[in-house]
């Protein structure tokens, strides 16, 4: 928007200033805004400027924007401003943050867009529709708290936490061993500052939970060492568990899922016949019953019937299926699909979130959203072992009176161990898989990869390369080969099918001639017809050679292993020449892959968009059986089957790239896609695959299977040593100094060996 203002005498910086002053709203003060008197401070603002004469373009004042879609609750806006303008985006999602009437909203820089969802049953669509306009308005000058030291201390806040322990830590080892002069009140206070977390949670344990926690044990545990004057066991104790913490918290993911606007990725406008008059409109104001007009090469923006025409449509990123497929009048056709050849007349039946391409998201949203914090084994194990360790050191200082005997028993908890290991483990294997290409993004995605039983492959682009290729050439009635290349060449020429472009690059690459084409003719769904060399030649389907009356006998004669082969059909002159075979081919990595994961015992499946035939053709290839075959499935289909995988016991992997494969991968107990997948798969999958390469998932189930190992083995290595000093400090006694070596000593071998996966092995 290009707003008026007279400048006068007056400087911009003054005109802002004045602006800034008619628009002040404080986050606090949302909930008591109505959407009209925002609309009034709105027009108040533009009519303060327009006051003047002068005319300049002054935009900061005002932020263009464009409703890109509305559905009830939800509106989704474009605003150019907020790709640029990282402080309007802060103010922004403060305003938005704060008002009472938003549920959910998502701020995209790089679509600049910003969806919002609302509470329907508060505002009208159409009174919301005014108040958001207003926030978009206002937040160009709306006085917010800036968070960013917040946000900054926040994200700081964990290291934080080390600086105490480590200092204290520091401090005892230069006046203890090293014998440096430092007073012990400066160490006793340091040590007890960083005390104070260990404390409160404790207290608050008790009072508020009634419980006893591991922080209950701790905190005796760093009182009873420090009474004993050696301040260099507690701080040590402190160092460690902090580092766990930090560790851990690290491998933790938000636990959230955020799906993807599938909307971004559909047409933004839309030509309507409306009256016999065409006109192109934005899609979101495409209502049922309107009759849009897609040409070749365009995106079908809605759900609905055909009308009028007939059209090959690649539905390869709704279904799935890797070739297109021919639809006419009366047939139902689907948003994100499309349009490589033909036109259509379309009666809109559904748009926006209601189409099936919509419904998508839908089910990722709804989609259970599991703890993705890696499982805390210390803390089970801690539960289970805080009271009996409490009354057994409580009787050794009864029945001895050795307070050192008592702290020595506290310090030997073997919990520090496995609270450091097991975080450091994960986070090792997780770097190391990110070493590898492999992002994993949460230490419960590790885990669960490491029980996974049974692997889910969606089929096209990801046991095969999702391109069409030719696989070769056979000919009847005595024709060459090459003349055949030749003619069936010449005659999809320029043709935008992907089976007619994959025979064209075949041709190029065979070195056959390039000849000249005549008069041509191409029927969608059936094939074309071009003088060629004085030849009248047929390219296309067997239906299409039916219907000119082209006798196929003679290849099924001679070529009858070609049976159930997808084939585009040669002749000329009225005879047949032979064919072209084609095919989506496997990835050359697929068979080595699945003999891999078939020879650790897991259960493989293929479940896919695509017709069945070609299910079955690639599950033979692979050596995977007939009975996990699932074809012909939409999304919801999809993630229906994963869940029947998943409550008949199994722990599902599902591996898959599309806007098809997002609700299966949302609902698998691992989601698995590659780099290059659809954005949405990417965001929904817990494990990456960014060297686009299957040979990364048997690697990744590697890492996962030594990460359990060696969480095994660093839980040994943390209870063994202490059991066995425990006993010896039960009985004839032990230095609590000696008791802190082995306890420490433990824990740091089991995190050293966990980080096993980051020295190469596997």
């Amino acid at each position: 928007m290009v707003v008026a203002v007279q400048l006068d005498s007056t400087s911009p910086e003054k005109v802002l200033k004045q602006n800034q002053q008619l628009a002040v709203v404080l986050p606090t003060q949302i909930s008591q805004v109505h959407p009209q008197k925002i609309e009034r401070e709105v027009q108040a603002i533009e009519s303060q400027q327009k006051r003047h004469s002068k005319t300049i373009d002054f935009t900061k004042l005002l932020v263009p924007y464009s409703v890109v879609h509305t559905t009830p609750g939800r509106i989704r806006f474009r605003v150019s401003r907020i790709a640029w303008d990282t402080h309007y985006v802060h103010r922004l999602k403060v305003l938005l943050e704060a008002d009472p009437y938003v549920t959910y909203f998502r701020l995209k820089p790089a679509a600049m867009s910003v969806a919002i969802a609302y509470q329907t049953k508060q505002i009208s669509d159409e009174e919301m529709l005014l108040h958001l306009r207003s926030l978009i308005q206002l937040a160009t000058t709306a006085i917010v708290p800036d968070t960013s030291e917040s946000d900054k201390k926040k994200s700081s806040s964990s290291w934080s936490d080390l600086k105490l322990p480590v200092l204290a830590t520091g401090l005892a080892l230069l006046a203890g061993p090293l014998g440096w002069p430092i007073p012990a009140t400066l160490i006793g206070g340091t040590v007890a500052a960083a005390s104070l977390p260990v404390a409160k949670r404790a207290m608050s344990s008790i009072w508020s939970n009634q419980r006893l926690n591991i922080d209950c044990l701790d905190f005796m545990a760093l009182t009873l060492t420090s009474l004993q004057g050696n301040l260099l066991t507690p701080s040590a104790i402190l160092m460690l568990h902090e580092i766990g913490d930090l560790i851990r918290d690290r491998t933790a993911r938000q636990s959230t899922r955020h799906a993807l606007d599938l909307l971004d990725s559909l047409s933004k406008f839309a030509w309507v016949d409306r009256n016999g008059t065409k006109e192109q409109i934005p899609v979101e104001q495409v209502n049922p019953g309107d009759v849009i007009i897609v040409y070749p090469g365009e995106q079908i923006p809605v759900d609905g019937k055909i009308l009028q025409g007939k059209a090959s449509i690649d539905q390869q990123k709704l279904t799935g299926e890797s070739m297109p497929v021919t639809r006419e009048v009366g047939q139902t056709v689907y948003a994100s699909t499309l349009v490589r050849e033909g036109q259509l007349y379309i009666l809109t039946e559904r748009t926006g979130s209601d189409t099936r391409a919509g419904q998508s998201v839908k089910l990722v949203e709804d989609a259970p959203v599991y703890d993705t914090r890696m499982e805390n084994h210390a803390a089970q194990l801690a539960d289970k072992a805080i009271l009996p360790a409490l009354l057994f050191s409580g009787g050794v200082l009864l029945s001895t009176g050795s307070m050192a005997r008592a702290a020595s028993i506290l310090t030997l908890d073997f919990m520090t161990g496995i609270r450091v290991s097991v975080p450091t483990t994960v986070l090792a294997s997780m770097t190391a898989a990110a070493q590898r290409g492999i992002l994993i993004r949460s230490g419960r995605s590790l885990e669960q990869l490491a029980e996974v039983d049974a692997v889910v492959f969606d089929k096209t682009g990801t046991l095969t390369q999702g391109d069409v290729v030719v696989a070769g050439v056979r000919t009847v009635n005595g024709s060459a080969p090459e003349r055949l290349l030749e003619l069936a060449a010449a005659a999809e020429k320029r043709l935008t099918h992907p089976v007619a472009q994959a025979l064209v690059d075949y041709a190029r690459e065979q070195k056959v001639r390039q000849l000249r084409r005549g008069k041509w003719d191409y029927k969608v769904g059936f094939g074309v017809r071009a003088e060629i060399d004085g030849e009248n030649v047929l390219v296309g389907s067997a239906r299409f050679m039916n219907e000119q009356g082209i006798s196929l006998e003679s290849l099924h004669v001679q070529h009858r292993d070609l049976e159930g082969a997808s084939l585009i059909y040669v002749a000329s002159n009225g005879q047949l020449l032979g064919v072209v075979e084609y095919t989506d081919p496997l990835r050359p990595e697929s068979q080595s892959v699945i003999k891999a994961l078939h020879d650790r015992g897991l259960d493989i499946h293929i479940l896919t968009g695509d017709r069945r035939y070609r299910a079955l053709t690639v599950a033979k290839e692979l050596g995977i059986s007939e009975d996990n075959i699932h074809a012909e499935a939409f999304p919801e289909q999809k993630a229906t089957i994963v869940r029947q995988l998943h409550e008949s016991g199994k722990t599902v992997a599902f591996v898959g790239d599309g806007i098809n494969d997002s609700a299966a991968l949302a609902y698998a107990d691992v989601s698995v896609s590659f780099g290059d997948g659809s954005e949405v798969a990417r965001e929904t999958a817990d494990v990456v695959l960014m060297e686009n390469d299957l040979d990364s998932l048997v690697r990744a189930i590697s890492l996962a299977k030594q990460t359990q190992q060696l969480i095994g083995q660093n839980t040994s290595l943390a209870v063994i040593p202490n059991v066995a000093a425990l006993s010896v400090a039960t009985t004839v006694g032990l230095n609590p100094l000696l008791a802190t070596v082995i306890h420490n000593g433990s824990a740091i071998a089991a995190g050293v060996n966990g980080l096993r996966p980051l020295i190469g092995e596997s």
